[in-house]
C-alpha cells in the first residue's frame, strides 16, 4: 500500500470511528464498539463509553450466525442433513404436527413456531429443552411463510447439534468455531466467574412516533405480533442468562472478534468449513418470502444468515447500508447491532452497543451511516 493509499484509508477509517463515537459523546448511547477488517486483519477496533475492564458486548441476534456456523461445520462433515426432519434427530419435537418441520426451515425462519417459549426452567438441560419442545404448537403451516423466530428455532438447532455430536452447544461453538480461529473473546455461554468483562445492557432512546417515520421519508412497518416491553431486553444482564448460551441471542464478543469471524466466512482459513456448505450458507438465498417487519421486502435468508441482494430497498436489509455489494451477507442484532462481510471488497464490519435503541428510525439511520462509512474503507 502506498503512502497516499494508506492516508486515504486512514481518513475513511477515522470517519467511521468518529461516527461511532459521536453517539456516546452526545449521550445517545452508553457505550459502543466498532471494528472493520480486511485480508484477515483488523484495520480498526475502538471502544467508547465502556467502563474500564469491560470490553465484551452481548450480541443478541448476531449470535444466530455463530450457531449457524457450527451447524455448517457439522453438516459439512456429513453428520447433519439440513434437509432432514427435526424428529430424525430429536424425536420429542414431533408433537402437534411439528413432525414435518425440517432443519433447514429452522435456519430459514419458516418453521411455523416463531413465538414458542423456552424459559430458564427448561433451557439448562437436554431433557428440559426436549420437554419444552414437546409442548410447542404451530402458529402456521411450516414452509408457507416467513416470520422471524427470535429465539425459538435456534434452541432446536442447538439441541440437534448436541444430539449429533454429543457436545453441549456452548462447548461446540468454542471448540469448532472460536478456538480454531483464535477468537478468544467470542463465546456462546459464559460461566458466571468469567463475566466481569461484559458490558451491562440498558435501553436508549424512546419509541419512534409517526412524525419520526414521516420525517425520515418512511412508513412505519407493522408492529410484531408479539412485542416485548423495553425492559425485557435487559434480561441478559442476569448471570444465569449469560451462562445459558442462548443460541439465537446470547453470545458475547468484542466487535474485533466478530469482524474477524466474518473474515473467516470470506476466506475459510484451513478449510474450517466444507467449501460448498460455506458457500451455500453465505450466498444461496432460500427464503424470499416477504419480511413484513421490513416493509415487505424479501427476507433473502440463507441457511443461517441474510444476503443483501439488489432489489429496491436492499440497503435497508440488516443495516447493510449503501455502498455494500449485492453479495454482502450478515446478521444484525436487537437495538442496532451490526455484522456483515462483503465478498466484493473483502471488508467485514461489526458494531456492538450496550444501549438497546428503542427508536427504530434512529437505529436505522445510525446503521445506514455506519455501514456506508465501513463500505467506503474499501475504496479509500
Amino acid at each position: 500500500m502506498s503512502a497516499s493509499t494508506a492516508g486515504r484509508a486512514g481518513g475513511a477509517i477515522a470517519a467511521l470511528v468518529a461516527r461511532a463515537r459521536r453517539d456516546v459523546d452526545e449521550g445517545l448511547l452508553p457505550a459502543c464498539q466498532v471494528a472493520v477488517a480486511r485480508h484477515g486483519e483488523l484495520l480498526a477496533f475502538d471502544t467508547f463509553g465502556a467502563p474500564p475492564g469491560r470490553d465484551r458486548f452481548v450480541m443478541w441476534s448476531c449470535s444466530k450466525a455463530i450457531t449457524a456456523a457450527a451447524a455448517w461445520q457439522v453438516a459439512g462433515e456429513g453428520a447433519l442433513d439440513l434437509t432432514a426432519r427435526v424428529v430424525d434427530y430429536v424425536p420429542e419435537f414431533g408433537t402437534f404436527g411439528k413432525d414435518v418441520v425440517t432443519v433447514e426451515q429452522l435456519l430459514l425462519h419458516t418453521a411455523g413456531f416463531p413465538h414458542a417459549p423456552m424459559g430458564p426452567q427448561y433451557w439448562g438441560t437436554s431433557e428440559g429443552r426436549r420437554h419444552a419442545f414437546s409442548r410447542w404448537r404451530l402458529n402456521w403451516e411450516p414452509g408457507t411463510r416467513y416470520e422471524y423466530h427470535a429465539l425459538s428455532a435456534h434452541w432446536v438447532v442447538a439441541e440437534i447439534l448436541t444430539a449429533v455430536t454429543g457436545r453441549d452447544h456452548r462447548d461446540l461453538v468454542t471448540e469448532r468455531v472460536a478456538a480454531p480461529l483464535g477468537l478468544d473473546r467470542l463465546r456462546l455461554g459464559v460461566p458466571e466467574p468469567e463475566q466481569a468483562d461484559i458490558v451491562d445492557l440498558t435501553t436508549a432512546g424512546t419509541r419512534a412516533t409517526d412524525a419520526d417515520w414521516a420525517a425520515a421519508g418512511l412508513t412505519a412497518p407493522p408492529p410484531p405480533p408479539v412485542e416485548l416491553p423495553p425492559e425485557a431486553v435487559l434480561f441478559l444482564n442476569a448471570p444465569a442468562a449469560r451462562e445459558a448460551g442462548i443460541p439465537a441471542g446470547g453470545a458475547v464478543s468484542t466487535a474485533g472478534d466478530l469482524a474477524l469471524l466474518y473474515q473467516a466466512f470470506l476466506t475459510n482459513p484451513g478449510d474450517l468449513w466444507n467449501p460448498e456448505v460455506l458457500a451455500d450458507g453465505t450466498g444461496t438465498v432460500r427464503n424470499t418470502f416477504p419480511d413484513e417487519a421490513r416493509w415487505g421486502i424479501p427476507a433473502n435468508r440463507t441457511r443461517g444468515i441474510v444476503v443483501r441482494g439488489d432489489d429496491e430497498g436492499a440497503h435497508w436489509r440488516m443495516h447493510f447500508g449503501p455502498g455494500t455489494s449485492p453479495r454482502t451477507f450478515g446478521h444484525d442484532g436487537a437495538g442496532g447491532q451490526i455484522a456483515w462481510a462483503d465478498p466484493a471488497t473483502g471488508i467485514s464490519f461489526a458494531y456492538l452497543t450496550a444501549g438497546m435503541e428503542q427508536n427504530r428510525v434512529v437505529e436505522l439511520r445510525r446503521g445506514q451511516e455506519l455501514s456506508a462509512l465501513a463500505a467506503a474503507v474499501a475504496g479509500s
